[in-house]
C-alpha cells in the first residue's frame, strides 16, 4: 500500500449496490439495480445508450445522490460517507480529461501535486514507463493519438493508488489497436489488485476483460454473472463443423503490422 492508499477491507464487497433508484424529473432511470463486486476484479455494467450505466458510476462515485437504495464503495456508504468514498476511487469517463497545451508529464504531475503526494516527478516518470509513453512524456498531448490520450488518462486516475477504479465506456471513440491497448492496460490493472468497474455498451469488450457481466436494461439489471453462466442461459448452439475465418479486427491488426 502506498501514497495513502485506503485500506481495502478484508471479506466485503468492493462495490455493492441494494436497490438503486434515480429518475430525472418524470423519468426513471435506475429502478432498482442490486450487483456485487468483488475485490481485485474486473466487472462490467453492460446496456444500450441511456440504460442507466453512466448515472450508475455518477452515484457510486459521489456525484449524484440516489433517490432510494443504498450503495458502498471499498466498505464506505456513498451516501453518508463521501470522502473516505472519493479517496478509495478514481474516475475516468468517456472522453480523456487531459489538457491538451501540456505535455503528457506535466499532467501527471499537475495530478499527483493537486493530491499533495511527494515527488511528483518521479510518479510521473514511473506512470509513463508503466503506460509505454517515456518516448512521449515531453510531446504536447495535442500532438497524441486518441489511444495515447486514453492511455494517459487513466494514468492520471491512477495517481494515488486507488484501490477501486470506474472506467466508464473507456474506450469509445477509439480505434481497434487502441481498444486492445487499453484493454490489455485494464487487465494489468486488475492483476495488480484493483478492482476495476467497467461501463461499456460494446459486447466483445465486455467478453474480452470481465470476471463478471451485468446487463442493465430499462433501469434493472436483468442478468448478472460470468460469461460462461450467462452462456447458459441459451439453449446449447447446434455445433457445426467449419473452417475457422480471421475477424474484420484480426485482418486489420495484422495488415497495419506489416506496415509498422
Amino acid at each position: 500500500m502506498t501514497q495513502g492508499q485506503p485500506f481495502i477491507l478484508i471479506g466485503m464487497s468492493a462495490i455493492r449496490v441494494q436497490g438503486l433508484r434515480k429518475s430525472y424529473g418524470k423519468q426513471e432511470v435506475l429502478r432498482g439495480v442490486d450487483f456485487d463486486v468483488a475485490p481485485g476484479s474486473i466487472f462490467a455494467l453492460l446496456g444500450s445508450n441511456g440504460a442507466g450505466k453512466t448515472t450508475t458510476v455518477r452515484i457510486l462515485a459521489t456525484l449524484l445522490k440516489p433517490d432510494a437504495g443504498t450503495a458502498s464503495v471499498n466498505g464506505f456508504d456513498v451516501a453518508t460517507q463521501a470522502a473516505d468514498v472519493r479517496k478509495s476511487i478514481s474516475l475516468t469517463g468517456q472522453f480523456a480529461a487531459v489538457d491538451e497545451i501540456l505535455t503528457g508529464r506535466e499532467n501527471l504531475v499537475l495530478v499527483a501535486k493537486l493530491r499533495h503526494l511527494a515527488d511528483p516527478g518521479a510518479i510521473a516518470d514511473d506512470l509513463l514507463a508503466r503506460f509505454s509513453l517515456t518516448d512521449a512524456g515531453a510531446r504536447k498531448v495535442a500532438t497524441y493519438s486518441g489511444g495515447m490520450r486514453r492511455r494517459l488518462d487513466i494514468a492520471m486516475s491512477l495517481i494515488g493508488d486507488s484501490p477501486v477504479i470506474f472506467l466508464d465506456e473507456p474506450t469509445t471513440g477509439l480505434d481497434p489497436e487502441a481498444r486492445i491497448e487499453v484493454w490489455t492496460m485494464v487487465k494489468e490493472l486488475a492483476g495488480s489488485g484493483t478492482t476495476v468497474m467497467l461501463t461499456t455498451q460494446y459486447l466483445d469488450e465486455a467478453e474480452q476483460l470481465a470476471d463478471r457481466i451485468a446487463i442493465l436494461h430499462q433501469g434493472r439489471i436483468i442478468a448478472n454473472g460470468t460469461l460462461a453462466e450467462l452462456k447458459q442461459l441459451f439453449p446449447p448452439a447446434q455445433v457445426e463443423y467449419v473452417e475457422k475465418q480471421p475477424s474484420l479486427e484480426e485482418i486489420f491488426l495484422a495488415i497495419i503490422g506489416d506496415r509498422r
